[in-house]
């Protein structure tokens, strides 16, 4: 079905995917068209939130773009439009009551670790790519320390394990699995292991490890299957593998049985589950047939999503209508660039998460966490792109590096990382409050400054963010940029060093590398 919304003067426009947030936002002037049925990555919401305090909003996927001054959206489902608002915030706590399940967290209480907001989280994705080793992750771990950082969440990437979906430690690699989480805790650090979906469809050990859980007809359901009940063979980018299908307990009980062993084995503290977006269960994955049922792609995206959420320990990057649980959510790899993939994505990201009710967000690895931007001919590290990096990561709610800081800079760039990762720790506590509160609420933690102060004409603003009511942050997107016009909303703003500006008001100001542009209001 065709469904059309008439764009009103200054009315603009947030919503889709998180990965497409620099589209954001749009308008009815904007050049836009996006067809999210068959291709969405990151957190993705069938859903459009309007400034003017209007969201329009679907339960599946669909095609959406702008003609004639209208957005108009094509899909197999009812179309939604809730107009009862005046500003963004309206918008977002109408949506998130009615299609968030904020009111259920609420009552079950349930909380976030606290570790994942103390101090940066350290990823082995790029030090090491596909292939971490034992003695390289203890090295890196003490040397985090030894560098000046506190052990905090540490994520063992890709690479750790044998065959995909058999989660068993590759003991060439790591000859002594227990011992080194030992050491690690020992040291101070939280232990979390990648895993995905996929599972390495041929073997031996593929037959023996799935037939020895599971009586025959089990067996027999295990995984997405085909018309011909055979396993399906699904597209990814590493190759051609079955996938879980965790819509169903047998599939749940294979995963689970392999990830409680490593915890209880090893003393393993949660995982990263990568992965399972909801392209990777489209029919045009599949390579032999057409699924046995006509299944639905964010029902198994959201079965996944469910799954690892139990662990305590836990983190995602893609995810359909997740919205308003308690769950970490990570923008996904950015690129080691100015424009396109890079740190000019990271804000309209952000603002776009909290807008899909995934308050709990994580900028991606600091420098970048693109494997492949160190296989680009001439590749070397732009000193001044790592620093902005991380000055733009240092007040979101989370922190991550993945490529080491003392290896890869100068010693004068890299006390200024280190100067942005203190920021951080300093202002955990209230990280922490504004945590709870989300806890408490539903309301993204970082914010548009359109969200907090209203039709100011702040909606383009993509630069700079607040985080809750009373900080206002200002990271450099951009190479060489020496002054920058501040935007202050409503209020009084005092910096570090006590100057003070009053909103409403833009003012030129010296963006020197060695300090982050923050405010507090009065």
């Amino acid at each position: 079905m065709i469904f059309k919304v008439e764009i009103k003067e200054n009315e603009y426009f947030w919503g889709g995917e998180v990965n497409s947030a620099t589209d954001m936002p749009i308008c009815r002037d904007s050049k836009y068209s996006r067809d999210f049925r068959y291709y969405a990555h990151n957190q993705m919401m069938p859903m459009f939130i309007s400034n003017m305090g209007r969201y329009v909003w679907s339960e599946k996927s669909f095609r959406v773009w702008v003609e004639n001054f209208f957005l108009c959206f094509e899909g197999d489902a009812e179309f939604e439009l809730y107009e009862g608002g005046k500003t963004l915030k309206d918008a977002y706590i109408a949506v998130m009551e009615k299609h968030f399940p904020f009111e259920e967290t609420r009552k079950n209480g349930k909380k976030l670790p606290r570790e994942f907001f103390k101090t940066a989280q350290f990823n082995t994705w790029i030090e090491f790519t596909y292939e971490p080793t034992q003695k390289g992750v203890l090295e890196y771990a003490h040397a985090i320390i030894d560098n000046g950082f506190d052990p905090g969440i540490l994520m063992i990437d890709e690479g750790w394990h044998t065959r995909y979906g058999q989660w068993t430690f590759d003991f060439h690699k790591f000859p002594d699995p227990k011992g080194m989480i030992d050491e690690l805790h020992d040291l101070g650090f939280t232990v979390m292991l990648w895993v995905v979906p996929w599972v390495t469809a041929d073997g031996v050990d593929f037959c023996k490890s799935t037939r020895d859980l599971f009586n025959p007809e089990d067996y027999d359901n295990l995984f997405l299957r085909n018309k011909e009940g055979e396993v399906a063979l699904v597209r990814w980018w590493n190759g051609y593998s079955a996938i879980l299908d965790m819509r169903k307990e047998c599939d749940q009980k294979y995963l689970a049985s392999k990830l409680d062993f490593l915890m209880t084995e090893y003393g393993v503290d949660g995982f990263k589950f990568d992965g399972g977006d909801y392209t990777a269960y489209a029919h045009s994955s599949m390579i032999n047939g057409t699924p046995r049922d006509d299944h639905d792609q964010a029902e198994l995206n959201i079965a996944w999503n469910e799954f690892g959420a139990k662990y305590k320990f836990h983190e995602y990057k893609d995810t359909f209508k997740g919205g308003g649980k308690p769950t970490i959510q990570r923008i996904c790899d950015r690129e080691h660039v100015w424009e396109g993939g890079g740190i000019n994505s990271l804000v309209p990201c952000a603002i776009l998460q909290g807008l899909f009710g995934h308050p709990f967000i994580c900028p991606d690895m600091v420098g970048g966490g693109s494997w492949t931007d160190d296989y680009q001919p001439n590749f070397k590290i732009d000193e001044e792109l790592f620093i902005r990096m991380a000055w733009a990561s240092a007040l979101f709610p989370m922190m991550q590096f993945s490529r080491a800081p003392w290896r890869c800079l100068s010693k004068k760039a890299y006390d200024i990382v280190i100067d942005a990762y203190r920021l951080h720790n300093k202002m955990s506590g209230e990280i922490i409050s504004l945590v709870e509160n989300a806890e408490k609420t539903g309301e993204p933690i970082l914010r548009s400054l359109e969200y907090n102060d209203p039709h100011k004409g702040y909606e383009t603003i993509k630069d700079e963010f607040m985080l809750g009511n009373d900080i206002l942050v200002c990271p450099i997107i951009t190479k060489g940029t020496t002054k920058k016009d501040i935007y202050f909303p409503k209020g009084t703003w005092q910096d570090e060093n006590g100057n003070t500006y009053e909103g409403n008001t833009a003012v030129n100001l010296d963006t020197p590398l060695e300090k982050l542009l923050w405010f507090r209001r009065k």
